[in-house]
Formats: structure tokens, C-alpha cells, sequence
């Protein structure tokens, strides 16, 4: 198995000038530990788990693993998987189990040979609304508002908008964006392009 890229921020975010021969497969991932949004070709989904303070290691192991089961399962078999980025100013919920959900995630994902993007909730944002401070109520509205999309939650909708910001870097956009939204792409690390396009 060749060793996959994670992301080069060095790589420019602009949509491919080729087009593939088929729509390209991409996924959004909204990483959390109780309500992780993922967002594919097929729909949104939301992945939800609860945990206790006073949960041994193992049982907090077991949580993780269980959560990371269900993403990549949800995620399925794409070209690039986009995942939000951790919010540096986090300080509620357990960052350490956070974070160690987030990196077997992208570990998974990285097994499969699948390039990962990582785009930071600030760039989200700006992506969905044009203005990165923007609240998550923001973004799921936006979100329904530019996709037509039927979203319950704004994990749903991050994951969404994930995969749209995926798709317009590929050239492949879901809707019309303004130029001060998907200057939001700049942000995002991005694999190397040919790791996303050569088995298209």
C-alpha cells in the first residue's frame, strides 16, 4: 500500500481546469464526540454517542473506537475526505478525547489510501456565510438556504459544507459561491491534487 498524503498547505486552492469522467466522491467530516456529521453523495448523517466523567480508559477507548467505526463506515469509499480542522479555542468537553477521536479518523482515513483536507471552523464558516466569526445557527441556514438541503442539526450542516468547499476545490462546485466566500479555500491544507485526480 503506497503511503498517502495527508495535506500540503503548500498546494494552491483552485479548482482543477480538467474535468473527470465522473462527478468527483467526496466527503465532509464534522468530527465530535457526541454528534459527528458526515456528509457524502448519498446525504448527511449524524453519528451520536454519549460518555460519563467518570468512564474508565477503556471504556473511553472503546467510545472513540466506536465513533471512529461508524465515520468511516458512513464515509464509505471517496476521492477526498474533507474534515474540520480543531478549534484551538475549545474549552469545553474533553479536548484530549477529542483530539484522539480526530487523529484516528484521519489515521483511518489515511490507511485507505483517501486524501484528507483539513479546513479550519473559521474558514467553515467564511465559506458558508463570508464571514469566518459567523455562529453555527449561521451556517446551517446558510447552508440549507444556497444547497436546498433538509438539515436537522449544524453538525449536518458543517459536514456539508465541508464536502461543498471539497468539491469546489476540484472544480466540481455544488452551488454558485461569491469570490468572499470561497476566498475561504486559501485556508484549507490540501492534499496534493494528483492524489485526489488520478483515479478519476
Amino acid at each position: 500500500m503506497s503511503t498517502p498524503t495527508l495535506f500540503n498547505p503548500e498546494t494552491p486552492a483552485a479548482p482543477a481546469t480538467a474535468g473527470p469522467r465522473r462527478p468527483y466522491r467526496v466527503a465532509g467530516i464534522d468530527v465530535s464526540l457526541t454528534g459527528t456529521g458526515v456528509a457524502t453523495l448519498a446525504g448527511t448523517t449524524l453519528i451520536t454517542s454519549s460518555g460519563r466523567r467518570k468512564d474508565s480508559i477503556a471504556q473511553r477507548r472503546n467510545r472513540i473506537k466506536g465513533i471512529a467505526d461508524q465515520i468511516i463506515t458512513a464515509v464509505g469509499i471517496v476521492d477526498l475526505a474533507v474534515i474540520e480542522g480543531p478549534s484551538h479555542h475549545s474549552i469545553g468537553g474533553s479536548v484530549w478525547d477529542r483530539g484522539g477521536l480526530w487523529w484516528q479518523v484521519v489515521d483511518r482515513l489515511c490507511g485507505l489510501d483517501i486524501p484528507v483536507a483539513v479546513m479550519p471552523p473559521m474558514s467553515r464558516a467564511k465559506y458558508a456565510t463570508g464571514n469566518g466569526g459567523s455562529r453555527k445557527d449561521a451556517v446551517l441556514e446558510a447552508a440549507q438556504r444556497r444547497y436546498g438541503a433538509v438539515l436537522d442539526n449544524d453538525n449536518e450542516a458543517d459536514a456539508l459544507v465541508l464536502r461543498a468547499a471539497g468539491l469546489d476545490w476540484l472544480g466540481q462546485p455544488l452551488a454558485e459561491v461569491p469570490d468572499g466566500h470561497r476566498a475561504a479555500l486559501a485556508g484549507v491544507q490540501w492534499p496534493d491534487r494528483e492524489a485526489v485526480t488520478r483515479a478519476c
